[in-house]
């Protein structure tokens, strides 16, 4: 007889990006497996969400609160309607020697999130793990979106209902200044984003502390559209006294684009 290792390649290597989606909407991607062995390869997808050990796994104390910081679990944010976030077809089957197969990948989230994700993994004959995919995603309730600064919240979601902070509540007690990003089609406040400018003290030249705002469209294929978002920012004067500069007082976004704006601060002289 003859002893052969089974081997295949895949397109995409690690990680499996889905984008931003607005909530209540869904994209695919695809991805192909290459059969590189001289042995028809049976397969079969399994998604770590969908393991019969997952409800036993997820009694351990989530890794933000313990010492360790790495992550042994890669899903995060499920569905509020019970079904699966990222779903696969085929999920089983045979590829001949040489040959191929496509994979599509359904992101289909239900409610807002940065952290949806989860893992695939390929496996031949039921036994061995071929090759591992993290699939990652992000939903929001509206089109645009701004992203940067210190994160203020944890990537594992409570069953708890909270209620958001008012700009008022959060400013107080601190020596923080409000910025508000209007969006032009919106003329209504985001989320508060927290970023935080550290300034050193340099004998020669003084170098402005620095960061950056990101500031993004999501891409709709239901509604596809080339014209642009504009957004602008407000409250400019205000921090100008204070010594921060934005890049950019105002700008547009391409669907499916962000768009990076520094921020930077020179301490004023008092």
């Amino acid at each position: 007889g003859h002893g052969v290792m089974p081997s295949i390649v895949c397109s995409v290597e690690e990680v499996l990006n889905m984008g931003y989606v607005i909530a209540g909407e869904k994209v695919t991607s695809t991805f192909k497996i290459q059969n590189t062995s001289t042995l028809t390869l049976r397969y079969s997808i399994q998604l770590d969400s969908l393991s019969s050990t997952r409800d036993k796994d997820r009694q351990r104390l989530p890794s933000f609160i313990m010492s360790s910081l790495q992550r042994t679990e890669f899903v995060g944010t499920q569905n509020y309607n019970g079904l699966s976030v990222f779903s696969i077809f085929p999920t089983e089957g045979e590829i001949d020697a040489g040959k191929s197969q496509d994979f599509i990948v359904t992101f289909s989230p239900d409610h807002e999130s940065l952290y949806y994700s989860d893992c695939l993994k390929v496996v031949l004959f039921g036994k061995k793990i071929a090759h591992v995919i993290h699939l990652k995603g992000a939903a929001r309730d509206r089109p645009m979106f701004v992203e940067g600064g210190v994160p203020l919240d944890v990537p594992i979601e409570s069953l708890a209902v909270t209620l958001p902070v008012s700009p008022h509540e959060a400013l107080k007690g601190g020596n923080v200044l409000p910025l508000t990003l209007y969006y032009k089609t919106l003329q209504e406040p985001v989320k508060s984003i927290l970023l935080v400018l550290e300034y050193i003290e340099r004998e020669s030249s003084p170098v402005p502390a620095m960061t950056e705002l990101k500031v993004g469209a999501v891409q709709r294929a239901q509604f596809a559209s080339k014209k642009n978002v504009e957004f602008s920012f407000d409250s400019l004067p205000l921090l100008q006294q204070k010594g921060f500069t934005i890049e950019s007082a105002k700008g547009t976004v391409e669907p499916g684009q962000v768009k990076r704006i520094s921020v930077s601060w020179m301490p004023p002289a008092d």
